[in-house]
């Protein structure tokens, strides 16, 4: 891949700076500082009419490399655990990201707000293709690998997108369907082997100019689009503005993350979800740290651990998931070299998580809670007491409260869900809306607050507890499942004449995908455990593999109620052991 080719790279100085020093009527303007970001965030400035994080922030980084005002570390570190690594200076992505920006409007002949599906795996190119996204001006929407041909022409269908960037594994999926795609003009392939019918990104990378002028975006154009799993249907196409993303994350990096530009921080995700991009994007480059990135495929408990006593990492997020895993090893045995803040988010962290990492690393876990639509909301931040299984208290600049169904605070020790106070304009950093479906935007907002679907509690100092899913999205491993695509899965396999998919605990992934199966009549005598394995394969081949049921139970008949989400009320709290 390109990135090999380019690790030891060093270029000419461009004759013209990077930072962007020009509006259009030619007056000259004083760069955004990280204060003017603080302040924004804090509602005590305005926000600009125009930003571009790529030539506003990024730029800005690499003028400071310059100077010497920004320490010596890489801007994205990246490693396979094969021996190859890529380090990049902020003037070196400026510059490797000008490139894949005219590979994008020039051979791919795409056009500012053209949507950008982006399915790639943790690899160099990924922050590349978004970070050229950004200075060209088109809409990003990244994408799991884990992705199925179904999946993936939802989402180039629905979002109607120009392009799709892909790297070799995603290929087979997307010719099966690309027939079906009619706004689809461009395949742009990232892999070292060719394919027909695809653009070779590395060949285009490789021939074109690096001569490119960031456009000038406004405030609240749209940067990217992510989708979000809901209790029925099709997964909501989530919106976020150049400002949502690239100036709202300012405070969520400097107290929760508590970085500054000499960290490296490490955030496991996915790369198709929003947490790739709140902690290996933007709240990690407005403070100018490092991004760390292993490409490790498949998460070992062993490869983790290793590089984390190899490589001088200061900060580190992931799930809980990964943090219950690391528990159950002799974690005193390993050194590491200079982990001090240790974040965690994308699912609830239980209690004893907590005690059992801190008794064996002496490091503090650090919680967050978001959501895709609005970013951090509660947090555990540096200096505040930690109460055990709580998220933490509100940050900035969310009014946080629990509130009942009809839209009234509810005092201390109450349950309810959890809402945003809206004040007199809608927050910047909130997400725009969901494309093409105001019906589900508007059900956002009760009242003078923003739903987020969560139930929890707050204590009289203002620590939040999450008690789970106002609606039936299952939360596995960090994550978000819909119930409607699994079930919808299922009910194509002739063995299933009718299924509920709901919640089950897991003293691991916190909880995991059941599925309660009623059998068509030809396999009621079929041996059950075979036909687990069937239905789950099935799935697997049909969704995302995440999605698949790790548990089923074949039931003679489900609850007898007019609706699904009833039906799976009551076999959740069975479950649960609720009943």
């Amino acid at each position: 891949m390109i990135f090999f080719r380019y690790q030891t790279f060093r270029f000419i100085w461009l004759a013209k700076p990077t930072g962007r020093y020009l509006h259009k009527d030619h007056q000259l303007w004083a760069p955004l500082t990280l204060a003017d970001f603080e302040a924004i965030n804090r509602c005590e400035k305005s926000l600009p009419k125009n930003f571009n994080f790529a030539g506003d922030v990024l730029d800005q980084w690499s003028q400071k490399e310059k100077t010497g005002e920004r320490p010596a570390n890489p801007a994205l570190w990246w490693v396979n655990g094969k021996g190859d690594e890529v380090k990049w200076s902020f003037e070196e992505l400026g510059f490797l990201s000008r490139k894949a920006a005219n590979v994008l409007t020039k051979p791919c002949g795409l056009k500012r707000g053209d949507r950008v599906a982006v399915i790639l795996p943790r690899i160099p190119e990924w922050w590349l293709i978004n970070v050229a996204c950004m200075r060209t001006g088109l809409v990003f929407m990244p994408g799991t690998t884990q992705l199925r041909a179904k999946d993936i022409l939802y989402r180039l269908r629905a979002s109607k997108a120009k392009c799709i960037v892909a790297s070799e594994e995603v290929v087979p999926a997307v010719e099966s369907i690309v027939s079906e795609c009619p706004d689809l003009k461009t395949k742009l392939l990232v892999s070292p082997c060719s394919q027909n019918g695809w653009l070779s990104f590395q060949e285009l990378f490789q021939s074109t100019s690096a001569e490119h002028s960031c456009v000038e975006t406004g405030s609240q154009e749209p940067m990217a689009i992510y989708f979000t799993s809901g209790t029925t249907g099709s997964p909501k196409m989530a919106q976020h503005s150049q400002s949502s993303l690239g100036i709202g994350y300012t405070l969520c990096g400097r107290y929760w993350l508590d970085l500054k530009s000499s960290d490296i921080i490490w955030n496991i995700s996915d790369t198709g979800w929003i947490k790739a991009a709140i902690g290996s994007v933007f709240s990690s480059w407005l403070q100018g740290a490092c991004v760390f990135v292993h490409r490790m495929a498949q998460f070992d408990t062993d490869t983790f651990l290793d590089t984390l006593t190899t490589y001088p990492i200061t900060t580190l997020c992931s799930a809980p998931t990964v943090y219950r895993m690391l528990v159950q090893k002799d974690l005193k045995r390993y050194k590491f070299k200079k982990l001090r803040h240790c974040l965690t988010g994308g699912e609830p962290l239980n209690p004893e998580v907590l005690e059992q990492w801190k008794a064996q690393t002496g490091l503090e876990l650090y919680e967050g809670y978001g959501q895709t639509e609005v970013g951090i909301i509660c947090a555990n931040q540096k200096g505040q007491e930690i109460k055990s299984g709580s998220m933490g208290k509100a940050v900035l600049p969310y009014d946080v409260q629990i509130i009942d169904e009809n839209g009234n605070i509810l005092p201390p020790g109450k349950e309810g869900e959890i809402a945003l106070r809206l004040k007199s304009t809608r927050p910047f950093c909130f997400f725009s809306e969901y494309v093409d479906n105001p019906e589900k935007t508007a059900a956002t907002v009760r009242g003078d607050f923003y739903v987020t679907g969560d139930r929890g509690v707050m204590d009289s100092d203002g620590y939040f507890w999450f008690v789970g899913r106002a609606d039936d999205v299952i939360i596995s491993s960090g994550y978000r499942i819909g119930p409607f695509e699994v079930e919808s899965a299922l009910i194509e396999h002739p063995a299933v004449a009718e299924s509920a998919v709901v919640s089950s605990p897991d003293p691991i992934r916190g909880e995991v995908v059941k599925a309660f199966v009623v059998l068509s009549a030809p396999f009621k005598s079929s041996n059950p455990e075979k036909l687990t394995l069937a239905l789950q394969d099935h799935v697997k081949k049909s969704t995302a593999p995440y999605s698949y049921p790790r548990k089923v139970e074949f039931v003679p008949e489900l609850p007898k109620t007019i609706t699904g989400k009833i039906k799976r009320n009551v076999l959740r709290d069975h479950e649960w052991g609720r009943t």
